[in-house]
């Protein structure tokens, strides 16, 4: 997933950007709201990471615009505010979970893939899909029993076709996924990922449609 972490106090930010991006996500960090609401504009976010206090102003005061908007990005609230007025008020703004500082980095992880299933219209983390059993929430793939091993990467992009499994998926759209907006990406970047893809997981696992995208074909059948 592309995650946006909206949070000032630098260290708990750094260390949650850190985090979600060792778990093979993709994160851009902002600490102001002004900052937030630009990367809104020239990015699709899968996932919002929100503070409730920013130095321009108040989280719930951006998520309540943002549901106005009719933007359904999923959000989970990280905050010290604790009362359970304050998580009533977030979760009636439209705030998808609530994470109270100071908090377990594995439960935010957890919570991340939660709310993702939730959005996928599957709540349930074990999936099969072809001959292969994915477990979303232990981040694993297994044929006939046996682990598939999959990078960091990979496995991205696969969760990204799993949760959408009707869907095609633009190559620009993928790119955002894998990699925050001051990356560079090669041009081929995709391609090779979903070679590598294929080849662990079948010749037609993911169907390329030209000059349009890629979406989830039927591990396991060749072609």
């Amino acid at each position: 997933m592309r995650i946006l972490v909206i949070e000032d106090d630098v260290v708990l930010g750094q260390a949650v950007n850190d985090h979600v991006v060792a778990e093979g996500h993709s994160a851009d960090r902002v600490t102001r709201l002004a900052d937030a609401d630009a990367a809104r504009r020239t990015g699709v976010f899968d996932l919002v990471l929100l503070d409730l206090m920013l130095p321009d102003g108040r989280g719930l005061d951006f998520l309540k615009a943002l549901r106005a908007a009719g933007d359904v990005t999923p959000v989970v609230v990280l905050t010290a505010r604790d009362q359970i007025s304050d998580r009533i008020a977030a979760l009636d703004a439209g705030a998808d979970d609530y994470l109270v500082k100071p908090f377990d980095l594995a439960e935010l992880s957890a919570r991340i893939r939660a709310v993702g299933r939730r959005y996928s219209g599957n709540p349930n983390p074990l999936v099969v899909v072809g001959d292969l059993d994915v477990d979303l929430a232990a981040r694993s793939v297994h044929r006939a029993g046996k682990p598939i091993r999959l990078t960091q990467r990979e496995w991205s992009l696969f969760e990204a076709f799993v949760q959408n499994p009707n869907q095609l998926i633009s190559k620009a759209r993928l790119e955002e996924r894998l990699y925050s907006f001051d990356a560079e990406v090669e041009s081929n970047t995709i391609e090779v990922h979903v070679a590598r893809l294929r080849k662990k997981l079948g010749a037609n696992a993911i169907e390329t449609v030209r000059g349009m995208g890629y979406r989830l074909g039927t591990p396991g059948e060749e072609a």
